[in-house]
């Protein structure tokens, strides 16, 4: 049985090894998982992660995610500055069914979660948001740093617990990776340093990435990791040098519609299932790879097509015929479906929801 096209299937066994393998390396240099599930957006998943991957606990990107995640753990980050009235007291209630903890960068963030959290009496926890070289969100210094624990720890309904960064600008394959990860290193110590100066503690320093994953053990005073694609990997990571074609579990079915223009088919999977990420590392590929003809190039994409240049082809795929994709990002990929299809050593697909899908609260 094949599901209709286009559609994502993902391999449960490259799953299963992806989070075996970066769990078995992090038990080896002592360091906990924290895996990010805006990847994949599913409980089963999330669940499979728990317990195959040495996870203390699952990262979110937002509200509405962590709602859903609450299902699969008792244990949630949230990697992405809450300020806003709303989301503060949704995430002020959840913090009565687990144990919840922010990631922030202003006085303004830690005030308006401490009068969330006042009104609804519960306590949620604080991980200090620190700018190690991304340039997205952050405080810019270990003093600034430590003002804001000093502020954190005085606020009713709060609990200043460790240190927030993301080392998003290392996207370099891993044997180029030191020097900036131990300069990454370097600024956390400075700012633990000071901390303890002040009498203040980090009992968790939370950081990482897919990219930078199995160099984790380069930055000494991380505890946990925050991976989120190495569950699925996609051509980011393949053309990025820390992922090979066969880590990449999730690929999209498509089924070619047209040939009728020479040199060209044409795909029923467009925008509104590739999505117009270019790759990072080779932002003149295309659109994704077509595994079935790697010298192809997915050129251009609508909403419903998907335009293939096969003239480097030696032969012309047909009409009618599935050809399988791993896309540039698999994440937005993910969002744009209502389910996926899993298989597991050649059973058949089954249909799994994806349960935190559109959460953009």
């Amino acid at each position: 049985m094949h599901p209709p096209t286009p559609s994502l299937v993902i391999d449960l066994p490259t799953v299963r090894r992806n989070l075996a393998r970066l769990g078995d390396y992090a038990a080896s240099h002592g360091l906990k998982l924290r895996p990010h599930t805006k990847t994949h957006k599913s409980i089963a998943l999330a669940k499979l992660q728990l317990s195959l991957g040495g996870s203390t606990g699952l990262t979110v990107a937002k509200v509405g995610e962590a709602q859903v995640m609450a299902e699969a753990t008792d244990d949630l980050l949230l990697a992405y500055p809450a300020v806003d009235e709303a989301r503060c007291t949704a995430l002020a209630k959840l913090a009565a069914r687990c144990t919840l903890r922010v990631a922030i960068d202003s006085t303004f963030a830690a005030d308006a979660l401490s009068q969330a959290a006042s009104r609804e009496g519960t306590t949620i926890g604080i991980l200090i948001d620190l700018d190690v070289g991304t340039h997205r969100t952050g405080v810019q210094s270990p003093a600034a740093a430590l003002a804001l624990a000093q502020h954190v720890d005085r606020a009713a309904g709060l609990r200043l617990d460790g240190l927030f960064f993301y080392p998003g600008f290392i996207a370099s394959p891993p044997d180029q990776q030191k020097a900036a990860l131990e300069a990454v290193d370097a600024m956390l110590r400075q700012t633990l340093d000071l901390w303890k100066a002040a009498g203040l503690e980090a009992p968790i320093v939370s950081g990482g990435s897919t990219p930078t994953a199995f160099q984790s053990h380069l930055i000494k005073c991380h505890t946990e990791v925050r991976p989120g694609t190495y569950i699925f990997y996609d051509m980011n990571g393949v053309r990025g040098g820390y992922a090979s074609l066969d880590d990449c579990a999730a690929r999209i079915h498509a089924t070619v519609v047209s040939d009728a223009v020479p040199g060209q088919i044409v795909l029923d999977a467009g925008s509104k299932t590739l999505t117009m990420d270019r790759c990072g590392p080779a932002p003149d590929s295309g659109h994704g790879l077509i595994v079935e003809y790697p010298h192809a190039k997915i050129t251009k994409l609508t909403e419903e097509h998907g335009q293939v240049d096969i003239t480097a082809c030696d032969r012309a795929p047909k009409l009618g015929e599935r050809v399988t994709i791993i896309p540039n990002h698999i994440c937005p990929c993910v969002n744009l479906q209502n389910q996926v299809w899993w298989t597991d050593n050649g059973s058949d697909p089954t249909p799994m929801p994806v349960d935190a899908r559109g959460k953009v609260f």
